[in-house]
């Protein structure tokens, strides 16, 4: 357009994180030890263990949510991806989805409980939620290095970014679609606001919640090879390797590793949730 100034919102954006990063310079570092303590704790604590007990620990915890058919799927897995020698990418890996899971789903439940019952919060978040859920991917790593460096932090703070939207939208959405009858007949006997949120709307929001935490996970494994870029390590890190040096047999193996992740999680989650919904519908 000639003649109209174009207006510098690059300038700006480069000002705010630029003003942010050195203001808040105390706030990112204890974010940064906490993060790096939490991974490498994670890290450090399931290499402590042999493969083999840690594949049978892992195919138990399967069997016992999700039965005999998954837990067995787990360890054949797991001992697949321990045979192609990914057996340490893989553990990085799930550290840092297990740790940025925990982190959105901390962050996310309260949101979406605050957006469920304040229609005010509900207006301001859901545009915000829509921006966050359409920004590319790539994008959450470039805010992120400036405020804590390239490695595993900058990887699980950009992952917990593009991964909290559906935890705090399926919260959200769990509670308010609690029916309203209950609700009334709730505040009929008297309950206070948190006896009615914490023994009804959520014992009932339950199977909506699992999903929505099951979404967060899929999109943290899916954030897994573009973190790699800022140093996130792992399968990621072992894809992104294979593509600087052009060697596809790498890729694929480390990628079919990211993708047996995924199954194993997925399929644990929603068994979770369906569970929870037959264990409501046979209460009713």
């Amino acid at each position: 357009m000639e003649g109209i100034p174009k207006i510098p919102l690059a300038d700006w954006v480069e000002s705010a994180i630029d003003w942010t990063s050195t203001n808040f310079a105390p706030i990112t570092k204890a974010i940064s030890r906490f993060a790096e303590t939490g991974i490498n704790g994670l890290v450090v604590g399931m290499e402590w263990l042999p493969p083999w007990l840690l594949i049978a620990f892992f195919a138990l915890i399967a069997w016992r949510l999700a039965g005999v058919k998954l837990a067995l799927g787990t360890a054949l897995g797991l001992l697949f991806l321990w045979n192609l020698g990914l057996w340490d990418s893989t553990l990085q890996t799930l550290a840092l989805v297990l740790f940025s899971t925990l982190v959105a789903v901390a962050v996310g439940l309260p949101l979406g409980i605050l957006a469920a019952l304040s229609e005010t919060f509900y207006r301001v978040i859901t545009p915000i939620l829509d921006f966050m859920q359409t920004m590319p991917a790539f994008v959450y790593l470039i805010p992120a290095i400036p405020f804590f460096g390239l490695g595993p932090v900058s990887a699980m703070v950009s992952t917990v970014i593009f991964a909290v939207p559906p935890a705090i939208r399926l919260t959200c959405l769990g509670i308010r679609q609690v029916p309203k009858d209950l609700i009334e007949a709730a505040d009929a006997y008297g309950s206070t606001w948190s006896q009615k949120l914490f023994k009804l709307q959520l014992p009932l929001a339950t199977p909506t919640i699992m999903a929505g935490v099951n979404q967060t996970i899929m999109l943290s494994l899916s954030m897994v090879v573009i973190a790699a870029m800022i140093g996130a390590g792992g399968l990621g890190g072992d894809v992104w390797k294979a593509i600087q040096r052009l060697k596809p047999g790498m890729g694929f193996e480390a990628g079919l590793g990211v993708v047996i992740l995924a199954m194993i999680l997925d399929r644990i989650t929603q068994k979770i949730g369906r569970s929870q919904a037959k264990r409501q519908s046979g209460g009713q």
